[in-house]
């Protein structure tokens, strides 16, 4: 039945969840700070995005995906 379909897709998920925290556990990595970490290296590359974007008087909306990836491979460079 599809109505059980997201059901059984969100226990998947968690599943998947639950294992990478017991790797985390297992490889001395804890998964809450990595996580942080990650998306503070996510906020910060978009960030530069919409900077480099205003820089140039456009707005994310205004560009191509393929001058977003762009921008977010210099961000990365620059260790953002």
């Amino acid at each position: 039945m599809e109505s059980e379909q997201p059901d059984r897709m969100e226990a998947e998920l968690g599943d998947l969840l639950f294992s990478l925290v017991n790797l985390g556990r297992f490889i001395a990595v804890n998964p809450e700070d990595a996580l942080r970490k990650t998306i503070a290296r996510f906020i910060a590359r978009f960030q530069y995005i919409e900077e480099e974007l205003a820089r140039r008087g456009t707005a994310p909306g205004q560009v191509t995906l393929e001058e977003m990836d762009a921008l977010w491979a210099e961000a990365k460079a620059k260790g953002r």
